[in-house]
């Protein structure tokens, strides 16, 4: 059976959900097999890889994918293994997961909520996919998360940087390897303060949705607790792709730093737009105007050249990291694809790892099974060193990356130079963190 057969075969329509009174597919009900969602049988296992292959944050999708094929061939024992090498478990060993060949399915989200939950439906319902896993937006993270729980299947979250997936929204079947906002904010506020001083009024433009909401309110209470003052906020659509109308006030706001919390391709063009309009050339209450991105990435320094020179902000994982998981990985998927990963593509080949790894230290694909090998999981040699899966509210915690622009890039990847390697103890919070009120674990849903 070929990967091009496991293409997107449209969406479930609503009258084709499982309802009261209306029969499951044979491979969704209890008595077809071990008791819980899409066991898979002897010989294969589906995954399931939602991702925005349209859309603002497309450019990330499309590295996502080409992970999840690189991570599904060193399952499969093809390749040269990449980051099974230096993983700490050792539980691995190439012959697929217990014994069963890796197939997965595709589903694009268009960065839409909606649409990921549709896409998402239809790899459970009618592909069989024991796991879902991707996406670049949290928004979709968390629609997703919740539709994975309700149908008794792991959810290995992709890109999501918003407090709310592993805060209020978190769900037990839900396991998140991304950093979040508030630990942007934790790392950036030193370095913004070593930089630009503690006597600055910022100007925020935020995505209206769940990530820029909670990125917002990190950067804001991290920069106002070392003096800072937020002289404005304003909402952007996550649609919009000129924001002329949104920087032209920015000049004449009394601010000194625009914030903006934007992603992808909305940050590609509010950072144009800001360029376009003076805004790194400028002085304001006499001090040079700095523009400052919360949450970077390589795709994102790509697309807007050389606006991103000299501009702090944080990211999850970067390719010129020199640990020996980092490096395994940044030469398997170079060799493959002729260019390094992005932070998107590590942290889903990564995800993909650590659910194959839990089924296979839990000798089970049981959803519950997965949570209790996963839940307190300490591990290392997949990059940013020590990580820890916190059993509280399923979050990663690992070191976190501040980096600038590039100054004199070396070439067309050379675009982000790390300044600042945060260590874990600083970015470590207690999960009743206001930040992350709300909401509950809950428990483990084998589905079926």
């Amino acid at each position: 059976m070929s990967n091009s057969k496991f293409s997107r075969r449209g969406v479930l329509k609503t009258g084709m959900v499982a309802s009261a009174g209306l029969a499951l597919p044979q491979y969704l009900r209890a008595d077809a097999h071990a008791g819980f969602t899409n066991a898979p049988g002897e010989s294969e296992v589906i995954l399931g890889f939602n991702v925005p292959q349209t859309g603002p944050y497309a450019d990330e999708g499309a590295d996502e994918l080409r992970a999840y094929e690189l991570a599904v061939e060193h399952l499969n024992g093809a390749g040269d293994g990449g980051m099974m090498s230096t993983f700490s478990s050792k539980a691995l060993d190439g012959t697929g997961i217990l014994g069963r060949e890796v197939k997965y399915v595709t589903g694009d989200t268009q960065t839409k909520s909606d649409a990921a939950r549709a896409s998402a439906r239809s790899m459970i319902e009618k592909d069989g996919a024991v796991m879902i896993t991707g996406g670049s937006s949290s928004g979709v993270a968390v629609a997703v998360q919740a539709l994975c729980q309700e149908a008794g299947i792991i959810f290995m979250a992709g890109l999501t940087h918003s407090n709310d997936t592993t805060g209020k929204d978190k769900r037990a079947n839900g396991f998140r390897h991304f950093f979040n906002s508030y630990m942007s904010g934790a790392a950036l506020a030193p370095v913004l303060e070593a930089n630009y001083g503690n006597d600055r009024k910022a100007y925020h433009l935020t995505a209206d949705y769940n990530w820029g909401y909670t990125t917002q309110e990190a950067v804001q209470s991290s920069t106002e607790a070392m003096g800072w003052e937020t002289v404005n906020t304003v909402l952007t659509p996550l649609t919009q792709t000129d924001f002329s109308s949104y920087i032209a006030p920015v000049l004449n706001s009394g601010a000194d730093v625009l914030v903006l919390n934007h992603y992808g391709g909305n940050m590609v063009n509010s950072l144009t737009n800001a360029v376009q309009f003076g805004l790194r050339d400028a002085e304001a209450n006499g001090k040079n105007f700095e523009i400052v991105v919360p949450l970077y990435s390589r795709l994102m320094a790509k697309g807007a050249g050389a606006n991103v020179k000299g501009i702090f902000g944080s990211t999850n994982w970067h390719w010129s990291l020199q640990d020996a998981g980092s490096q395994a990985f940044v030469r398997s998927f170079g060799t493959k694809y002729g260019f390094p990963p992005s932070q998107a593509a590590h942290t889903c080949y990564v995800q993909t790892l650590l659910y194959a790894d839990a089924v296979t230290r839990a000798g089970s694909f049981n959803p519950c099974a997965v949570v209790e090998a996963l839940k307190d999981f300490e591990f290392d040699g997949l990059g940013n060193g020590p990580t820890l899966y916190r059993g509280d509210d399923h979050q990663c915690f690992k070191d976190v990356l501040v980096v600038k622009g590039k100054e004199n890039p070396d070439n067309e990847f050379d675009l982000l130079e790390i300044v600042e390697v945060t260590p874990v103890e600083q970015v470590t919070y207690a999960p009743d963190h206001p930040q992350f009120a709300g909401g509950a674990l809950g428990s483990c849903n084998p589905g079926a």
